[in-house]
């Protein structure tokens, strides 16, 4: 039954590639929730609104190690508390072209920004308001994170090392949507719906 219901991940894959999201499902003994995943060098203004229109609205922008430790994004915190072991950096903007940092259009342009290798640390502004986190090396191997799951489609398709995340959440209430509320919107706005269990399995086949 949830065969069915899953996208076989090399259509995903496909789709990713071309810019299109993603809805992945993380494991149901974990957080249990969908985050709308997509190329942060593919993301533009129109599917950023998009992206914050039906989420929470906390958009971060999960990069390989190598990419943090390059434009020297470090842990927000030393020690940090929270449950799952997420890895916040200080938060970020881009330098150029952007005025507040919060519309679509500037969050779009750091994202694609972050997954530029030709930008510099300077280049962005700290604090922002995109949430940079750093992906355990290793991913999903290592970690069943949408952090590192996002950074493993990257990978998986050529594409710089650069996601752009955020959760669903349901619009009656605000509250965070569950499978059955992801399948829906899956075909609601016809966008592929994954689980990391799928691409575990895939990279380790």
């Amino acid at each position: 039954m949830l065969e069915e219901i899953f996208t076989p991940i090399d259509e995903a894959l496909k789709a990713f590639k071309n810019g299109e999201f993603l809805i992945v499902m993380d494991d149901e003994d974990r957080e249990n929730e969908g985050d709308l995943i997509i190329s942060a060098e593919l993301i533009d203004q129109s599917k950023m609104h998009f992206l914050v229109r039906y989420s929470s609205g906390y958009v971060c922008v999960p990069l390989s190690t190598e990419r943090a430790d390059k434009l020297d994004l470090l842990p927000m915190l030393k020690d940090r508390t929270d449950r799952h072991g997420t890895a916040y950096t200080v938060t970020c903007d881009y330098a150029h072209g952007t005025t507040t940092g919060i519309s679509a259009h500037d969050r779009a342009l750091t994202a694609n920004k972050l997954a530029d290798p030709n930008v510099k640390p300077n280049d962005f502004i700290k604090p922002g308001h995109i949430l940079p986190l750093r992906a355990v090396p290793g991913l999903l191997n290592k970690r069943r994170g949408h952090t590192e799951a996002a950074v493993q489609l990257c990978e998986l398709t050529n594409l710089q090392p650069a996601a752009v995340i955020c959760e669903l959440v349901r619009e009656e209430d605000g509250l965070m949507m569950r499978l059955d509320d992801c399948i829906k919107f899956s075909k609601q706005h016809n966008i592929k719906i994954i689980n990391i269990k799928q691409l575990v399995e895939y990279i380790n086949k």
